[in-house]
């Protein structure tokens, strides 16, 4: 899934408008934020015993742990500036896998993921857009 990192780009060189662009980006991938914050851990936990499951949880956090250590160094604003990089795999997928294993305060999770997602909104809107100018 590429989110709004790679939906941004399409919907403005289709001539959406940029802004109308970003808000639906927005809005589109914060619907499953509070699904995953919610159930992730729980979902885990339950299905731990499988042994396919426990080696694909093992790579996730291993992977997620590797990605996000800025993360669990400064918290919440680590979570904000992590899913607010534009790059593939730091959006608000890893960010909530991220904030359930680092256990985090699910509203507080929810608010820097919400704020990391606009910014990153923000700045691929941005480019998106100077490029359609330039082209």
């Amino acid at each position: 899934m590429i989110e709004l990192r790679g939906a941004i780009p399409v919907a403005i060189s289709l001539g959406m408008n940029p802004i109308h662009a970003a808000l639906l980006c927005i809005v589109g991938s914060m619907m499953p934020v509070p699904f995953l914050l919610f159930f992730l851990k729980p979902f885990f936990n339950k299905l731990r015993r499988v042994t396919v499951v426990r080696k694909f949880e093992t790579w996730l956090i291993n992977r997620t742990e590797r990605k996000a250590k800025n993360v669990k160094k400064y918290s919440i604003l680590g979570l904000a500036l992590f899913v607010a990089v534009p790059l593939p795999s730091t959006g608000v997928w890893t960010g909530a896998i991220a904030a359930s294993l680092f256990n985090m305060r699910i509203k507080h999770a929810f608010l820097a993921i919400f704020a990391g997602n606009v910014v990153a909104a923000f700045i691929v809107t941005f480019l998106s857009h100077i490029a359609v100018v330039q082209f």
